[in-house]
């Protein structure tokens, strides 16, 4: 698929130029800095690389300036009083210590309420958030997949939750399997269920192509407003690759 990776600079931006074999270029834009990267098809030359990107300079300016914008989450030190996420709303913790058994639970007006025993450290609280945003997430995807089978015409074999630096979601055509980011339990629900979608629609095509963006257009109009969403939605303390893409 890629064969060729170069670097450009078009009108003081860095561009990362990766060709590949396909028929139509495309242009992302990726926070937290705006990185911007190019798939072009191997038939065109860098001169027409460069005027395709000059042609969405204005676009890719925006987006840039939508991820300088964009919250970010500093260093998570898990102690009361501290912001954290789920399902699109911003919680306060509200750590509690004692000797009676250990848990996590949304609480009223706006807390989540983390029970630990005496001793237990940052690590282990963040496992242990990191526990309970999984459960949640194995509570949702179900009824997701289930309502999403039908419609887009797959079946999902196995799906699986992990901690991804670099990306939202992936799938194994072959399996029939999707992965998911753990991260998407912060994220509003309507988010999470673009994210699942959009890994079904790539068990029928791989690559993100007019057939594959078709595909999503049928099944999932407003998929576009749910992606800019999940884009403008706080960062974690990590790189993501959410993609703005024109």
């Amino acid at each position: 698929m890629s064969t060729d990776a170069d670097r450009m600079e078009i009108r003081g931006i860095a561009v990362e130029v990766v060709r590949k074999d396909i028929k139509h270029l495309h242009v992302g834009v990726y926070p937290p800095e705006g990185r911007v990267r190019v798939a072009a098809p191997l038939r065109l030359d860098d001169d027409a690389v460069r005027l395709a990107v000059i042609s969405r300079l204005a676009w890719i300016r925006r987006k840039r300036d939508e991820f300088q914008r964009q919250d970010r989450q500093s260093q998570r030190e898990f102690v009361t009083g501290e912001s954290h996420y789920f399902e699109g709303r911003r919680y306060r913790l509200d750590v509690v210590v004692s000797d009676g058994p250990s848990g996590i639970r949304v609480r009223d007006a706006g807390w989540i309420e983390m029970r630990v025993r005496p001793g237990t450290g940052c690590d282990a609280r963040e496992a242990m958030l990191y526990r309970w945003y999984r459960a949640r997430l194995r509570e949702r995807i179900p009824e997701i997949i289930a309502k999403w089978e039908p419609r887009i015409g797959v079946t999902v074999a196995d799906w699986r939750i992990r901690r991804m630096k670099t990306r939202w979601g992936t799938c194994n055509r072959e399996a029939g399997r999707i992965w998911l980011n753990s991260e998407l339990a912060k994220k509003p629900v309507a988010c999470l269920e673009y994210v699942v979608v959009h890994e079904m629609v790539h068990l029928i095509e791989r690559r993100h192509d007019d057939r594959f963006r078709g595909i999503l257009d049928r099944v999932l109009p407003n998929w576009r407003h749910r992606l800019d969403a999940l884009a403008r939605e706080p960062l974690a303390n990590e790189t993501w690759r959410t993609c703005a893409e024109a």
